[in-house]
C-alpha cells in the first residue's frame, strides 16, 4: 500500500544520484544516526517554509532489521525446531482427538502460523514471576489454545486425560476452549479471545504497571506486557483505541505482536491491499516502533542480488490477496506468477528448483528473524513496539487447510493430510501409529527435554501461569463509615455525593489509602470529586507541563506523576479497562488495589459490556459505580441518557454483585462488605452500585438492617397499624423507594389502607439466593424443604406485593418466582428514556407515588378485600389518564 504519493518520473537524474552519494558518504563517515539527523532536518525546514510537510509512514516491504544487522541466533535450532514440531503435533491432534470423540471443535490454522512466534518467546524471552522478578504478562490469541496446552504437556503441567478432554469442562477434568481464567485460575492469565479486547486491556495494562511504578508501589523492573494479535483483529475499534493509548503514553513496557497471515475467519483481511503496510502507516504515525518481519533467510540471498530493486518492487505490488493464493499452491505456481512477471526476476531465480522455492519461508515462521525482532524490541525505550510478522495461516497443514479460505474452522483432517503434517516436521511417529494420533512426549534423558526444561527454568519457570498470592489488605471498620451511618441531620445530599465521601473516608485511611485507585472517563466534576484533583491529584506519566487554567482555584485540575486518579477521558473503554488492570493487580503484581470507577450508568455496562464479561472472567475484583442511575432521575438528558436497564446487563454476570440503594447508610454498608468479600474473603466477585444525583435527606441506619441491606432487602417503614385486615407490602429501590413511602403516606390518608415499606436493596442477589434455595429442595426431596430469604421476609407480613423500581419491570420480576402464594406486581420504566422533570417522568412511566399507590389498591380489589370502584375512586383523585398510550408504546 503506498500512502504517499511519488513523481512519476525523476526529472533529474544525475542530481538525484548525488544527494544519494552524499547521504551514503554521511552513513559511511559518521553513522545512521546523522543521516536520519539531516533528513529530519531537511523535512523540517521544507515544513517551516511551505507548512504542508511531506513525509512517509510506509517502509519497503522487507524486513526492518537487515540481515547483517540481526546477530547471531544463541539458541540451538535444531534442538528447538524438534520441540516445536513436537507441540505442533500435539496441539494438532488435541483438536483433531476432540473432534474424533465428541465433536465439539476446536481451531487448528491458527497456532500453526503463529508456532515460532511463540516458541521463539518462551524460549527466550517471556520470564515468569519469581520472588524476585515480578514477571510479564502474556495476551496469548485465544484461537491459538491448544498450543499452550501442547507446550504444557511437555512440561508435564498438562495431562493426556486433560488433552482428550479439551472443550470438555462440565463434570470433567477439562482444558477450556480459550483463555479463561475464571474456568483455568492457576494457568491462564487473561481472556483474550473476544477479539479487540486484547489490544486494549494489554495497553492499559502497561499503562496501570508504570503508574504502580511512578506511585512507588511496584519496582520498576523492565517487566514487558506481550500482546499477540491477529492482523484481522486490528480492525476492532478498541485495538485503533490502544494503538492511539499506547503511543501518546509512550509505553515502552508494551510490545504487540501481529501475526499477519493475512487472514480473517472467512478470507483475507485485505485482498485488494496490503495489511503489513496499512498496519505499519497507522501504528508508526501513533508513534509506535514498528519492526517489520517478511520473509525468511531464504530470502536473504535474492534481496542482495537484487541490485535493480525490482524484487522489491514485486513484493510491493502483489497484493494480500495474490500472496495467500501463492501459499495455496506450489512453488511452479510462485515461479511463473510471482517471479514471472518481470523477466528479470526469473533470471534471479533460475538456479533454484520449484521446491526450492517453495521453501522460501516468511518472516513469522524464521526462528532467526523473529528472535532479531523480540530483542530489539526489548532494547526499544520511549516508544512501545510492534512486531509485524508476515506468516502463512494453516501453516504444516498442506492441502487440508494451508493458505485456504476456509482453514479457521477445519477441525478435521485427514489420514494423508496428517501423515503429511508428520513428514514434514520429521516426528517420530510410526505409520501403525498414524490412526490412534498419539500424543507425543519427550524423553527425559533426551538432550531434547532437558533443553526445553533448561530454557523455561533460565527465565523463571513455566508460562502461562497465574497465581493469586498477593499482600494483604486491612480492611477498616464499619466505623471508618460513622457519618453515612448516622444519616444527614435534616441535610440534603445524593448518594453520588455520599459515595464521595465514603471514598474520601477511605483515602484518609493510612490502611487503604495508597492502594485506593478513582477512575473517572470525563465526569469528575458531575460527580462532585473535582476536589479530589488537588487532594490526590491526576496521574500523567509527564506530570503537569502546563499552568492549569483554574491554577488560582482551591480544587484546580492538577496533574502528578504520582497522581492517583486516573482521569480517562471521554473513554468508557479504556476506563474499564484501567479499571480491569487495575481489578486484578492482586493477581498480576501480587499487589491488591481497590479501584472505584464512577461512571454515567447508561454508559456503562451497556457501552462496555463486553469488558464487564472479560472482567468476570479474568476475576476482578473492585467497584463499579453507575452515576445519574435510573429512567427517571436525570432531568432533562432524554432517551440516550435515561437508563432503566443496566441492572438488566449487570445481572447477566454471575460474579457481578448488582445493587441499587436509595440512602447514603445503605451505600456505606454495601461498599464495607464489598471490601471484606473482596479483599478479606478473598471472592473473586465485583460489585455494580447505581448511584443518583437526586438530592434528599437521609436518615440514620434502622437498627438490625445490615444484613438485609447485604442480602438485598430489608423491611425500612413497618405499618403504622399492623393489625389492619387490609394491608399491602410495597418493595422499592433507588429513587423509586421514596415515591414507595410516599404512596404508603397516600393510602393510610386517603384509603385506610396499611402498609409495609421494604427498601429492596438487590433484586438480583434475592434471585440468586432463590434459585440456590430451589436447586436444593429439588435434589434433597425428602428432606425438609429450604426457604428462600424473599420469601422469610414476607412470612409474617400477609397481603399484596406491589415491587416498584427506576429500571424495567424484568429487574423487580426476578423475585416473582419465589412468591408463588401471593398477589405480585411489579411497577417499572420499560420503554425508551424522554426528556422532562423527575416528576413528570415518574408519571409518565407510571413509577410515582399514585400508581404504587393506585397498584396496591387493584391488588387489594383482585383478592376482594376492598371494593373495584375504590380503585376507580383513586385513579380519579389522583388525575391519573387511563386512555392514554403507556410509556411502552413505539
Amino acid at each position: 500500500m503506498n500512502t504517499v504519493a511519488t513523481p512519476a518520473t525523476d526529472v533529474d537524474t544525475q542530481e538525484t544520484q548525488e544527494w544519494l552519494d552524499a547521504y551514503d558518504n554521511v552513513l559511511e563517515h559518521e553513522g545512521r544516526e546523522r543521516g536520519h539527523f539531516l533528513i529530519d532536518a531537511l523535512l523540517q525546514r521544507d515544513a517551516a517554509l511551505h507548512g504542508d510537510r511531506r513525509t512517509v509512514v510506509t517502509t519497503p516491504y522487507v524486513n526492518t532489521i537487515a540481515a547483517e544487522s540481526q546477530g547471531d541466533y544463541p539458541g540451538k535450532l535444531d534442538i528447538e525446531r524438534r520441540i516445536s514440531a513436537c507441540i505442533r503435533w500435539n496441539a494438532m491432534v488435541t483438536v483433531l482427538r476432540a473432534g474424533k470423540h465428541s465433536n465439539v471443535g476446536g481451531h487448528i490454522a491458527t497456532y500453526a502460523s503463529a508456532a515460532v512466534l511463540y516458541d521463539v518467546g518462551f524460549n527466550h524471552f517471556f520470564r515468569a514471576r519469581t520472588r524476585e522478578f515480578g514477571g510479564d504478562l502474556l495476551y496469548l490469541q485465544g484461537h491459538s489454545a491448544p498450543g499452550f496446552y501442547a507446550r504444557a504437556f511437555l512440561e508435564g503441567r498438562i495431562n493426556a486425560t486433560q488433552l482428550d478432554n479439551f472443550r470438555r469442562e462440565a463434570g470433567r477434568d477439562g482444558l477450556s476452549s480459550y483463555p479463561h481464567p475464571r474456568l483455568m485460575p492457576q494457568f491462564w492469565q487473561f481472556p483474550t479471545v473476544s477479539m479487540g479486547l486484547g489490544p486494549i486491556t494489554a495497553a492499559y495494562q502497561a499503562r496501570f504497571m508504570r503508574y504502580l511504578e511512578l506511585r512507588g508501589l511496584l519496582a520498576p523492573q523492565n517487566r514487558k506486557i506481550w500482546a499477540f494479535l491477529g492482523d484481522g483483529e486490528m480492525d476492532q475499534p478498541e485495538s485503533l483505541a490502544a494503538i492511539s493509548f499506547g503511543g501518546r503514553e509512550k509505553l515502552d513496557n508494551l510490545i504487540f505482536v501481529v501475526n499477519c497471515n493475512l487472514q480473517r475467519l472467512d478470507g483475507p483481511v485485505r485482498g485488494n491491499g496490503k495489511i503489513m503496510q496499512e498496519l505499519e502507516a497507522v501504528f508508526r504515525a501513533a508513534g509506535w516502533n514498528v519492526l517489520k518481519v517478511v520473509w525468511g533467510s531464504g530470502w536473504d540471498a535474492l534481496l542482495n542480488r537484487d541490485s535493480s530493486g525490482l524484487l522489491r518492487q514485486r513484493m510491493l505490488e502483489c497484493t494480500d490477496g495474490d500472496y495467500q493464493t501463492f501459499k495455496s499452491q506450489n512453488g511452479a505456481y510462485v515461479r511463473q506468477h510471482f517471479f514471472g512477471k518481470y523477466p528479470e526476476l526469473l533470471e534471479l531465480v533460475k538456479d533454484l528448483s520449484d521446491d526450492e522455492i517453495w521453501a522460501l519461508e516468511r518472516g513469522g515462521h524464521d526462528p532467526r528473524k523473529v528472535y532479531a525482532a523480540y530483542s530489539a524490541a526489548m532494547r526499544h525505550i520511549g516508544q512501545p513496539t510492534v512486531i509485524l510478522a508476515k506468516t502463512v495461516k494453516g501453516f504444516g497443514m498442506g492441502e487440508a487447510g494451508e493458505g485456504l479460505n476456509v482453514n479457521h474452522q477445519l477441525k478435521k483432517m485427514g489420514p494423508e493430510a496428517v501423515r503429511a503434517f508428520r513428514d514434514r516436521f520429521a516426528l517420530p511417529v510410526p505409520d501403525d501409529q498414524l490412526s490412534e494420533m498419539p500424543y507425543l512426549k519427550l524423553d527425559p534423558n533426551s538432550d531434547d527435554a532437558q533443553y526445553f526444561t533448561a530454557r523455561r527454568a533460565l527465565l523463571g519457570g513455566p508460562l502461562p501461569a497465574r497465581s493469586s498470592a498477593h499482600d494483604p489488605i486491612e480492611i477498616p471498620e464499619p466505623a471508618i463509615f460513622d457519618s453515612q451511618l448516622q444519616g444527614t441531620d435534616g441535610r440534603e445530599i445524593s448518594t453520588t455525593m455520599a459515595f464521595v465521601r465514603i471514598l474520601s473516608a477511605l483515602l484518609k485511611d493510612p490502611r487503604v489509602s495508597k492502594r485506593i485507585v478513582p477512575i473517572v472517563p470525563d465526569e469528575s466534576r458531575t460527580f462532585g470529586m473535582e476536589g479530589m484533583f488537588r487532594q490526590i491529584g491526576i496521574h500523567s506519566h509527564v506530570g503537569q507541563l502546563y499552568t492549569p487554567q483554574d491554577a488560582g482555584q482551591l480544587s484546580y485540575y492538577k496533574e502528578a506523576k504520582d497522581g492517583q486518579i486516573l482521569q480517562e477521558g471521554i473513554n468508557e473503554s479504556g476506563a474499564m479497562s484501567s479499571w480491569i488492570a487495575a481489578a486484578t493487580s492482586y493477581s498480576n503484581h501480587g499487589l491488591a488495589m481497590l479501584p472505584f470507577y464512577i461512571f454515567y450508568s447508561m454508559f456503562g455496562m451497556q457501552r462496555v459490556g463486553d469488558l464487564a464479561w472479560a472482567a468476570a472472567d479474568c476475576r476482578a475484583r473492585g467497584f463499579l459505580l453507575g452515576a445519574t442511575a435510573g429512567r427517571t432521575t436525570l432531568m432533562g438528558e432524554g432517551l440516550q441518557h435515561a437508563d432503566g436497564h443496566s441492572h438488566v446487563f449487570s445481572s447477566v454476570i454471575p460474579s457481578c454483585l448488582s445493587y441499587d440503594p436509595t440512602f447514603a447508610y445503605e451505600l456505606a454498608v454495601i461498599v464495607q462488605g464489598g471490601l471484606e468479600r473482596m479483599y478479606r474473603d478473598n471472592e473473586d466477585v465485583f460489585y455494580y452500585i447505581t448511584l443518583l444525583n437526586e438530592n434528599y435527606v437521609h436518615p440514620p441506619m434502622p437498627q438490625g438492617a445490615r444484613e438485609g441491606i447485604l442480602k438485598g432487602l430489608y423491611l425500612l417503614q413497618p405499618a403504622a397499624d399492623s393489625s389492619s385486615s387490609c394491608t399491602v407490602q410495597l418493595m422499592g429501590s433507588g429513587s423509586i423507594l421514596r415515591e414507595a413511602l410516599a404512596a404508603a403516606d397516600l393510602l393510610a390518608k386517603d384509603f385506610g389502607v396499611a402498609s409495609n415499606v421494604w427498601s429492596a436493596t438487590s433484586y438480583t442477589e434475592l434471585r440468586r439466593e432463590g434459585m440456590e434455595i430451589e436447586r436444593w429442595n429439588m435434589l434433597h426431596p425428602q428432606a425438609a424443604p429450604r426457604v428462600s430469604y424473599v420469601q422469610q421476609c414476607f412470612a409474617s407480613h400477609p397481603g399484596p406485593i406491589v415491587a416498584a423500581s427506576d429500571y424495567m419491570r424484568i429487574v423487580a420480576d426476578q423475585i416473582r418466582p419465589f412468591l408463588p402464594e401471593r398477589r405480585f406486581v411489579s411497577l417499572g420504566t420499560d420503554g425508551y428514556g424522554r426528556s422532562d422533570t423527575r416528576e413528570a417522568l415518574r408519571r409518565f412511566f407510571e413509577v410515582d407515588r399514585h400508581y404504587i399507590a393506585v397498584a396496591a389498591l387493584k391488588t387489594l380489589a383482585d383478592e376482594g378485600r376492598i371494593a373495584a370502584s375504590r380503585v376507580s375512586e383513586a385513579i380519579e383523585r389522583y388525575g391519573i389518564e387511563v386512555e392514554t398510550p403507556g410509556a411502552t408504546a413505539v
